[in-house]
């Protein structure tokens, strides 16, 4: 498949100068003709969806791909699993299977990731929003997917993402952690399932 546009989507108090973002950029940018979007997502489950739409309404029905990790990761399923892009390649690393559940013991005020000084409220509104937003239980096309998991994860159980993908393309990494510091030794194959 010829990729020409690739979104990534990044986790719950992140944002585009993560290190897997950054690394999807530079990889995107060896790749002529490809436009790659990262868009900072905010607070809001809904307004983070009604701004990826509005990101990706003119692409193509194919020939795009998301890429999502932790949060993203749901976002991503969500997104992929709408009609306009059941053609899509999807990537999801670690990704969130049940964050309205996962993020309701984090309700209040958080800091992000990267930048400390910058803070925001989370809310039980957001909470009530990612529930609403749950994809199907069942992906439309699991072979569409690529699941990067990791085994030592401390945020999510990895046995949870192994089920809710199971059928995917993908990898199950002994150790490593939530934010995969070991992304580098893992593209390979994830940018395999993205061009396949």
């Amino acid at each position: 498949m010829e990729l020409t546009h690739l979104l990534y989507l990044h986790g719950f108090r992140s944002s585009p100068a993560s290190a897997k973002a950054r690394r999807m950029a530079a990889w995107a940018a060896t790749r002529p003709g490809l436009a790659f979007a990262c868009p900072q997502l905010p607070p809001s489950p809904l307004e983070a969806m009604a701004l990826i739409g509005g990101l990706v309404a003119g692409w193509p029905a194919t020939g795009a791909a998301v890429i999502g990790s932790s949060l993203g990761g749901f976002y991503a399923t969500a997104l992929a699993e709408q009609p306009a892009h059941r053609a899509w390649r999807v990537a999801v690393l670690n990704p969130a299977v049940d964050p309205a559940r996962d993020l309701a013991r984090h309700i209040g005020e958080q800091t992000a990731w990267h930048d400390p000084a910058l803070k925001f409220d989370f809310t039980e509104r957001h909470v009530a929003e990612l529930a609403a937003l749950a994809p199907p239980t069942r992906l439309t096309a699991p072979s569409r997917y690529y699941a990067l998991i990791a085994k030592g994860d401390e945020l999510l159980d990895w046995r949870e993402m192994l089920a809710r993908y199971a059928g995917c393309d993908g990898e199950v990494i002994e150790g490593s952690d939530h934010g995969l510091s070991d992304f580098e030794d893992h593209l390979a194959g994830l940018v395999r399932h993205l061009l396949a």
